[in-house]
């Protein structure tokens, strides 16, 4: 993970600080609804978040088809199966200082470990289930560098 305390849109960095917990999403079709007291949605195949840093609809959900550069929830690789939005440029979102920054399932790497994010924290998939068992919304995530 490379973190960053200027965070800006597709720098690939994770923002320095210390995030709230917003809300989260679940795969209904690869687990249980997880236990949890956040607000947790099913995600389907028409959920996205916009990043494009010019529409109004930036750093928020959008439904798919979405006619804004967007990423789509519902992912194959499994690294949404479990997501957490995390309070990062969402009150209000200022254009262009980065978009979706999720606590997610991690994706192992070859010769064991994990791949590095995007800009966003990950845990392995079982750990994030567990965490979120004892989340609430006042618990907040810390980035550091």
């Amino acid at each position: 993970m490379i973190a960053a305390p200027d965070k800006r849109e597709g720098d690939k960095a994770s923002p320095i600080g210390i995030w709230r917990v917003r809300k989260a999403w679940w795969r209904p079709d690869r687990l249980d609804r997880p236990d949890t007291v956040l607000v947790i949605d099913p995600l389907s195949e028409a959920d996205g978040w916009c990043d494009d840093p010019a529409d109004p609809a930036y750093n928020r959900a959008v439904l798919r088809p979405y006619p804004a550069s967007h990423e789509a929830m519902w992912r194959e690789d499994g690294l949404y199966d479990i997501v957490v939005a995390l309070g990062h440029n969402d009150n209000p979102p200022v254009a262009g200082l980065g978009s979706a920054i999720f606590l997610h399932c991690a994706k192992p790497a070859e010769g064991g470990g994990y791949k590095p994010t995007l800009g966003c924290a990950a845990i392995p998939r079982e750990d994030l289930v567990r965490l979120l068992a004892r989340l609430t919304p006042a618990d907040a995530v810390a980035i550091a560098p």
